[in-house]
C-alpha cells in the first residue's frame, strides 16, 4: 500500500516474528479515524443521482441497455448500485433475445408490446403494464410478438461482490398482470383514507416471502400513483432506489436533498423532472420527495433492495410530517439543480 490518508499504521506487522508468514502477508491495521467512514474520508465513492431517458432504448435493434454506473462505483461490471444493475431491454417483433445472468431475483416491468419468455419450466406471456419476477437459474428468453421493450432490475452486482453464485431459487417465477396491479392500486385510490396516507400505492409481494413481504427476497417494488397537485412529503431509507416512471405530463419531479445542521432545512437540493419511460437513482440516505405540478395524474415504479434490507433490519425508512417537510423546503421547490441524464 501506498502513503496517504488510508494507509495502514507503519511497522505494525512484523512478518518475521512469531507465527509469521503468508498467512498474515495481507493483514493491516488502520488508526480507526482514517478508516470508520471510507464514504466520508473518499475511500470508497457515494451512489450518486443520475437520470437515463428513453433515448437509451426507444429504437434500434434488440439488445440490453444497462443504466451502468460501474465507473463511478468501482465495480467490476454493469452495476446502477452497489447490489443492483437496472436495465431497459428492447426486443424487436419476431427476435428471441436470451438474458443470462447470476442473479438470485430479478424483475421485468413491460413498458410497451407483447411476447413471451420460455423459462426451463414453461412459458410466460407478458404485455404492456405487467410484472413478472424470476427466480435464481431462470436462463429466461424473451420474443416478441410486436416491438416490445422491459425495464429489467437483477442482483448480479450484489453477488459479484460476494463471490457468489445463484443456485438455489427462493421463490417460483411469478406474474403479476397488468390488469390485476390496475385493479388493486384504484381500491387504493379509491379509499377514503388515501388522502391522509404518505402515499397512494401498491407494494407488489410474494407469498413465499411472508416475513418481508416483498416482491422478491431481495427486491422491493411498488407500484404507485401520484395524484394532479399532490406531493409525497419527503422521506428518506438505506436502500437505493431505480426509480421507472410510467407516465406523466411535464411538472412532474422528485427534489433530492440532505438536512442541514440544525436538522431543518434541506439543502444540497437536486431536482429530477420526470420523463414517460426514464429512469433515475436516489442514492441512500438522502431525503426526497414527488410532486406533480402538471394537472393531471402520474405513475412511478421504484424497484430497491429493500427486501435485503428488510431481512437485515437496516432499511431505517423515516417520513416527515407535513408540517416538518414545509420548513424543510421553505422556498426551494423554485429552481433547484436539474439533474442531467447521466451522472449528477
Amino acid at each position: 500500500m501506498t502513503t496517504g490518508p488510508f494507509s495502514p499504521i507503519a511497522g505494525a506487522l512484523d512478518l518475521g516474528g512469531p507465527g509469521g508468514g503468508h498467512f498474515n502477508a495481507d493483514a493491516v491495521y488502520f488508526e480507526y479515524s482514517k478508516a470508520a467512514d471510507p464514504i466520508a474520508s473518499g475511500a470508497i465513492s457515494p451512489v450518486p443521482a443520475a437520470r437515463f431517458g428513453r433515448e437509451h432504448y426507444a429504437t434500434g435493434e434488440s439488445r440490453v441497455v444497462p443504466i451502468d454506473l460501474a465507473a463511478h462505483l468501482g465495480t467490476p461490471g454493469p452495476a446502477t448500485s452497489p447490489s443492483l444493475c437496472a436495465n431497459f431491454v428492447r426486443v424487436c417483433a419476431g427476435d428471441d433475445l436470451p438474458t443470462p445472468v447470476n442473479a438470485s431475483s430479478q424483475l421485468y416491468h413491460v413498458l410497451w408490446g407483447r411476447g413471451t419468455t420460455t423459462l426451463r419450466d414453461g412459458a410466460l406471456h407478458w404485455e404492456k403494464g405487467d410484472f413478472f419476477t424470476l427466480p435464481a437459474g431462470a436462463d429466461a428468453v424473451h420474443r416478441a410478438s410486436e416491438d416490445s421493450a422491459m425495464y429489467w432490475v437483477h442482483d448480479e452486482p450484489l453477488l459479484r461482490y460476494l463471490g457468489a453464485t445463484a443456485v438455489e431459487a427462493r421463490f417460483r417465477p411469478t406474474h403479476y398482470r397488468r390488469a390485476d396491479a390496475e385493479r388493486a392500486l384504484d381500491q387504493v385510490a379509491a379509499d377514503p383514507e388515501a388522502a391522509n396516507r404518505s402515499r397512494v400505492s401498491v407494494l407488489l409481494a410474494n407469498r413465499a416471502l411472508d416475513q418481508t413481504l416483498t416482491v422478491t427476497h431481495v427486491l422491493w417494488a411498488m407500484f404507485g400513483l401520484l395524484p394532479a397537485g399532490g406531493a409525497q412529503p419527503p422521506h428518506r431509507h438505506q436502500s437505493v432506489a431505480v426509480d421507472l416512471v410510467l407516465d406523466c405530463r411535464p411538472g412532474c419531479y422528485t427534489l433530492l436533498g440532505d438536512l442541514d445542521d440544525s436538522g431543518e432545512r434541506l439543502v444540497n437540493i437536486e431536482r429530477v423532472d420526470w420523463e414517460p419511460g426514464a429512469a433515475f437513482v436516489t442514492p441512500p440516505g438522502r431525503w426526497h420527495s414527488h410532486h406533480n405540478e402538471s394537472g393531471a395524474p402520474a405513475h412511478i415504479i421504484p424497484i430497491q433492495d429493500a427486501g435485503l434490507h428488510t431481512y437485515l433490519r437496516t432499511l431505517d425508512i423515516r417520513f416527515m410530517s407535513k408540517e416538518q417537510a414545509a420548513r424543510a423546503l421553505g422556498a426551494l421547490t423554485a429552481g433547484p439543480a436539474l439533474v442531467p441524464a447521466g451522472v449528477a
